[in-house]
């Protein structure tokens, strides 16, 4: 038997939100859970993701200590 008085109070119904919009419910320590990214949000997963297409690396280097590519 658990010793009373020791564990946290568990909630089975905290609900989760982000942006302040309800995404479930599930069973926590805490009443209301707070999200910045999840799946609906995260750039990744709704493909409005970015890439920088700036100069690369090697390039950087070979043009920092003026050395030549082997480009043809």
């Amino acid at each position: 038997m658990p010793k009373p008085e020791i564990h946290p109070t568990w909630f089975p119904e905290a609900t989760v939100l982000c942006e302040g919009k309800t995404l479930c419910s599930i069973g926590s320590t805490k009443p209301q859970l707070q999200l910045d990214v999840w799946l609906g949000n995260h750039p990744f997963y709704t493909d409005s993701q970015t890439l920088v297409d700036s100069e690369g690396r090697v390039e950087r280097f070979m043009k920092k200590y003026g050395l030549q590519t082997n480009d043809k």
